[in-house]
């Protein structure tokens, strides 16, 4: 029966995987960026991170935005479900660091960091851009959230503009893969 229902988790998993340059099974590229966690910057390194567990980085439009809040009251909501399956959790977006530090307090709920790409390089670098409607030529970060193993290979990708599904499907891929690297 587990192994039905980890077969039946996979196949959904990999249904709904991202069409990011990124994809599942590649290496992440790894970046060091000034995050905020609680109102205060400190410096973030992925493959730091790595080294703890897994590591869901989600990229998101704009901070302080509809769907963007929703997204970081929904991940604020479920952080403590994520450590408890042994992963760090960070967004990431192109707004500035100070921006940061007010998002992390304010809809971050002190729960988990928020990286700022002002100039886009690690967004450019998962691919995860998108044109910014409304405004001839900008881009913003798409909605897309990875999973990534401490090997740092990508192990689930998703991508939709709609916030709501990006915690369950990623909390989802964690606790798989926790379950099967148990010793």
């Amino acid at each position: 029966m587990k192994r039905l229902l980890a077969g039946a988790l996979s196949c959904a998993l990999l249904s709904t995987a991202a069409d990011a340059a990124v994809k599942e099974g590649e290496t992440a590229p790894d970046f060091t960026l000034q995050a905020a966690v609680g109102g205060k910057s400190f410096t973030f390194q992925l493959s730091e991170a790595l080294k703890k567990g897994p590591v869901v980085l989600y990229f998101y439009p704009k901070s302080f935005t509809r769907g963007c809040t929703i997204e970081a009251h929904d991940f604020a909501d479920n952080a403590e479900n994520f450590a408890a399956a042994g992963a760090t959790l960070i967004g990431l977006s192109a707004d500035n660091i100070d921006t940061q530090i007010d998002f992390s307090s304010k809809e971050c709920r002190d729960k988990f960091p928020v990286a700022a790409d002002p100039d886009a390089a690690v967004i450019r670098s998962y691919d995860a851009l998108r044109a910014s409607p409304g405004r001839s030529g900008a881009v913003v970060p798409d909605r897309i959230s990875f999973v990534i193993a401490p090997d740092g290979k990508i192990i689930y990708a998703y991508q939709d503009r709609a916030p709501e599904k990006h915690i369950e499907n990623t909390l989802a891929a964690v606790r798989h893969w926790r379950d099967e690297h148990k010793p």
